[in-house]
């Protein structure tokens, strides 16, 4: 009888995120089709004007990932909604100064997994993850 380990499929995840005042809110959506349950990410982050986003972005899949791993996640194919993070990623281009030590803190938590690929997810889940999310962090806000 062979005793070869099965190598886990990869979670997939869809992550939408969106951030008011330092505060941010990211949602983490199992399944391929979206059907999973939704995973509620809180993250703080200070937000710099000239970096679009980048570094919400950042904070916000390293609160998701952080929170896979404390859950038991091994394996996991992030769909993130933002294009320049999966491409930061992959190719390690050059960045601004300011995303740095998001990066280098990003990429601690992915090197945590035994596999973790992380692409854009440009579909109507991640929209719809993003827009609770932004919709939460304006109520909360707001309570």
């Amino acid at each position: 009888m062979s005793t070869q380990r099965r190598e886990q499929q990869p979670k997939i995840v869809t992550v939408g995120f969106a951030e008011r005042d330092g505060r941010g809110i990211a949602y983490a959506v199992g399944g391929s089709g979206g059907r999973g349950p939704a995973v509620r990410v809180g993250f703080a982050c200070r937000p710099l004007p000239a970096l679009l986003g980048r570094d919400v972005a950042y904070a916000a899949l390293a609160a998701v990932a952080e929170e896979l791993l404390r859950r038991g996640v091994s394996n996991v194919r992030f769909r993130i909604d933002d294009e320049r993070l999966p491409q930061d990623i992959a190719e390690r281009r050059a960045m601004p100064n300011a995303l740095i030590v998001p990066y280098v803190r990003l990429r601690c938590a992915l090197n945590r997994f035994h596999e973790a690929v992380v692409e854009p997810a440009d579909d109507d889940i991640a929209r719809d993850a993003s827009a609770r999310a932004r919709a939460d962090a304006w109520l909360n806000l707001a309570a």
